[in-house]
């Protein structure tokens, strides 16, 4: 088995998305990282979704999670403020989550090291030629564990 064979379709945002529509995708489809494609449809970013609500919060209650429970409520209608007007590039800088990637023959434990060492639980699977980059799939921390559980039995 290769990472061509355990990739699937995943939904994508690109760099000039909104912001908030790309929190609703990850939202309402519960996905467990927002997948960015750049206006090539190159992997741009991967970026779990722990680190996109860490960009909404203020920076101090991520530095200190007892000052979260003092304002109570009072946060929540700020956390969408901070997306308004974003593009999903502003939101989730490339520089921060650069997408971990392997190509189509990588093996399935050269795809389970790429996220234990990145701790993204999306890895793309591109190919490359002489016209540039193809994406052909992503592997989920879940599929990957569905391959190796298999294995196993």
């Amino acid at each position: 088995m290769r990472a061509r064979d355990l990739a699937e379709p995943y939904p994508f945002v690109t760099t000039d998305d909104n912001a908030i529509d790309a929190a609703r995708m990850l939202a309402e489809q519960s996905l467990p990282a927002l997948l960015v494609l750049d206006t090539d449809n190159q992997p741009y970013a991967i970026v779990p979704g722990s680190q996109l609500i860490r960009q909404l919060i203020p920076a101090y209650i991520a530095e200190d999670p007892a000052l979260a429970g003092v304002g109570g409520d009072r946060h929540d209608g700020e956390l969408t403020e901070r997306l308004a007007g974003l593009t999903v590039a502003e939101w989730a800088p490339r520089r921060l989550y650069a997408p971990p990637v392997v190509r189509p023959d990588a093996c399935p434990m050269e795809v389970a090291a790429l996220m234990a060492r990145t701790h993204s639980p999306l890895v793309a699977v591109i190919e490359r030629d002489s016209s540039g980059v193809t994406l052909l799939g992503t592997i989920t921390a879940a599929r990957l564990m569905q391959h190796l559980l298999r294995a196993a039995a």
